[in-house]
């Protein structure tokens, strides 16, 4: 299964949900990410709060949703609807669902507070991946409906 994270930027969120899901996913499970609108490079604090995680940052790249090398199975938006952000509405015949988290790339502040908002959108969104991952997959996966409702209910996790 192919799960892709879409936001606008693709530089912080979507770049965190990638990673961290293709960090703990099962074999046969494998996020990308992309943007809508790509800013063209990952932002510098997700790359180094990865690295400090342990995951793996290699061969990850801001990019459009124009260039996936799969076709998704499964959308996430992350972008943050609360905050008043326009998510992308990918086009395509897929199951969506909605994890809004809000934007680090915008925090303002101390280095500290800044660096707070990158760990908080990581934690949000590794604790709703974990929650994914501890769903019955299998069974899911020939019941879209009912998986649709579960990835619905862990996108309203905090």
């Amino acid at each position: 299964m192919n799960i892709l994270f879409l936001c606008t930027g693709n530089s912080c969120r979507s770049i965190l949900g990638e990673a961290t899901f293709n960090h703990l996913a099962p074999q046969g499970w494998h996020a990308m990410s992309a943007g809508s609108q790509p800013t063209g490079q990952i932002h510098p604090r997700s790359l180094a709060l990865l690295a400090n995680e342990g995951i793996s940052t290699e061969g990850y790249t801001s990019k459009s949703w124009d260039n996936l090398p799969a076709t998704p199975d499964i959308v996430i938006t992350v972008c943050a609807s609360a905050a008043g952000e326009t998510c992308p509405a990918y086009l395509g015949p897929v199951l969506r669902t909605h994890w809004g988290v809000e934007d680090p790339a915008h925090a303002k502040g101390s280095e500290e507070e800044i660096n707070a908002a990158f760990m908080k959108a990581y934690r949000i969104l590794r604790r709703r991946i974990e929650t994914f991952f501890a769903l019955p997959l299998a069974s899911l996966q020939n019941d879209k409906g009912q998986l649709k409702a579960e990835m619905d209910k862990i996108g309203n996790m905090l």
